[in-house]
């Protein structure tokens, strides 16, 4: 991981969101580690339970979507979005990590990046019992194109208003360099987020730009 990215969450914030989830789950606490190795264990000591169950609680949504958000490591924070997506839908999901992003702090705004990738997982009958008898499942839990383009208007704003570079570089590379992949009505907030993007000192950033105006051609 990253060292932008181990310094970019508080350990002590994440574990406060670990241990909140843990006790909604009446997981009994587990033993004592330092830091951020606790809340680690305490992530591990919850993943089961969460996806073993066919329902979650309402009030476990938002301490999950925070859990996920503050997780420092990329690899696991899928350990709450998955059971996340299965329980309550991947577009209710998908629409808090947007949220995160429009009004968060840039360490939230980091996290919903990491947490938006792994709400994309694949859905799978055998991987929870949320589903119903026959493998039945309500499609509108997971309808989330407009979801999707609300994602890549905000992620444009965000680069557009954002002043801590590591920020930029995380909303824009994450986005779809081809015209086509955006809607409509956000193809004039597309060029202009490559025209400052072509115009902008980082490398980084005009190599997004340079791949997204060669997709344009």
């Amino acid at each position: 991981m990253a060292e932008d990215e181990q310094s970019s969450i508080e350990p002590r914030s994440f574990l406060t969101c670990t241990t909140e989830v843990a006790r909604l789950l009446g997981v009994e606490d587990v033993a004592m580690k330092p830091d951020n190795r606790h809340a680690r264990h305490l992530a591990h000591a919850v993943r089961k339970p969460l996806l073993e169950r066919a329902f979650l609680p309402e009030e476990l949504f938002a301490p999950l979507m925070a859990a996920a958000v503050y997780d420092p490591d990329p690899s696991f924070c899928r350990w709450f979005v998955e059971p996340a997506v299965y329980a309550f839908g991947r577009r209710r999901v998908m629409a808090a990590m947007v949220d995160y992003l429009r009004i968060g702090t840039d360490a939230e705004r980091g996290g919903a990046v990491r947490a938006w990738y792994c709400a994309h997982v694949p859905l799978r009958e055998d991987r929870s019992p949320a589903y119903e008898p026959g493998g039945v499942r309500d499609s509108a839990l997971d309808e989330s194109q407009d979801i999707k383009d609300a994602w890549l208007e905000a992620s444009m704003r965000v680069f557009a208003e954002a002043t801590d570079l590591r920020m930029r570089h995380r909303v824009l590379l994450g986005l779809p360099t081809s015209r086509a992949a955006y809607p409509p009505h956000l193809h004039e907030l597309f060029e202009s987020t490559l025209a400052s993007a072509e115009a902008h000192p980082d490398h980084h950033i005009r190599r997004w730009a340079a791949a997204a105006d060669h997709d344009a051609v």
